[in-house]
């Protein structure tokens, strides 16, 4: 069994995130980062992690970020999220 399906069955679904942050040099433009990785929702700690990374090691405050959380409920069932943090 392959990694994706182990954490499928676990509970695990796949969150795709587009991360809006500020540009270092230039503060007044907002750039985007694609982030995809499987999590649980709704407390996203995966995700949450990674913005903590974003905040403590990355240049760039952190403005917002939408995500959509895809969870497979049976064979050929599926679950949708969607969500925004504003964080500025």
């Amino acid at each position: 069994m392959n990694a994706e399906m182990e954490m499928m069955l676990k509970g695990y679904g796949l969150t795709t995130a587009q991360i809006f942050y500020r540009m270092p040099d230039h503060p007044t433009l907002l750039q985007s980062y694609v982030w995809q990785n499987y999590d649980l929702a709704p407390d996203f700690p995966e995700m949450k992690g990674f913005l903590k990374f974003w905040e403590e090691k990355l240049d760039g405050p952190l403005h917002s970020v939408r995500y959509v959380h895809r969870k497979m409920i049976s064979a050929s069932e599926w679950r949708a999220h969607q969500g925004e943090f504003i964080l500025h």
